[in-house]
């Protein structure tokens, strides 16, 4: 099973909450937080609407 290993690379101040609250969604609170997530569509969503913001790296689990 694929799973994506998501980091925080950009800061939340100043951003929209709807953007906040995807970000913390996915458990990401502090710039180079990184969590691990399985690879399926709904996570896939969420990275496309805050992709600026965060790097992926897929890993096999």
């Amino acid at each position: 099973m694929r799973k994506l290993k998501i980091t925080l690379k950009r800061s939340l101040i100043d951003k929209s909450k709807k953007t906040k609250r995807i970000l913390r969604s996915l458990g990401l609170r502090r710039i180079g937080q990184e969590v691990i997530h399985r690879d399926n569509p709904a996570i896939r969503g969420q990275i496309e609407k805050v992709r600026r913001y965060i790097e992926v790296e897929e890993i096999e689990g």
